[in-house]
């Protein structure tokens, strides 16, 4: 199994299967793709039926690969796909985390800072700027518990 099979099983964990929530800006959704998400990348079927094995390419295409995940320690890869998955600013939290410059651009030498950083410090300093990001968000108080849930279990994994 690669990195980015074992991240994903463990994203679809925190996703779930099929979700309609009036709530939720994302609309409806199937293994945590948007119907919006599955149109673009050429799923014309109902979202209940939206196979695992084409959200797992949908994944790789548009949150793994664009991030060079395959180049980081798996338990950093990990939560940058999680959080790339679930919206935020992934090149942003990854350039805060590593010590890098912030500028918003993925490149060879955010990579470079990210792989230098001890996985575990960086894990800590990440996931502080998500719940940050997270808790000065409108719908903080709709999703807020869901999410610190989903953080918490994300850092039980990067310490595994």
């Amino acid at each position: 199994m690669t990195s980015f099979d074992d991240a994903f099983n463990a994203l679809i964990g925190n996703e779930g299967g099929y979700s309609n929530n009036a709530a939720d800006p994302g609309g409806e959704t199937m293994w945590g793709v948007t119907a919006r998400v599955a149109r673009a990348s050429g799923y014309a079927g109902a979202m209940r039926e939206l196979p695992r094995d084409t959200a797992k390419a949908i994944a790789k295409k548009l949150y793994w690969d664009p991030l060079r995940l395959d180049e980081l320690d798996q338990r950093v890869a990990f939560q940058i796909f999680d959080a790339n998955y679930n919206g935020g600013h992934p090149v942003i939290w990854m350039q805060g985390a590593a010590g890098a410059k912030v500028d918003g651009l993925i490149g060879p030498a955010t990579i470079a800072a990210v792989q230098a950083t001890d996985p575990l410090r960086f894990i800590l300093r990440w996931n502080a700027l998500r719940l940050t990001y997270f808790t000065s968000l409108n719908t903080w108080q709709t999703f807020g518990k869901g999410w610190a849930r989903r953080i918490a279990n994300n850092l039980s994994k990067g310490a595994a």
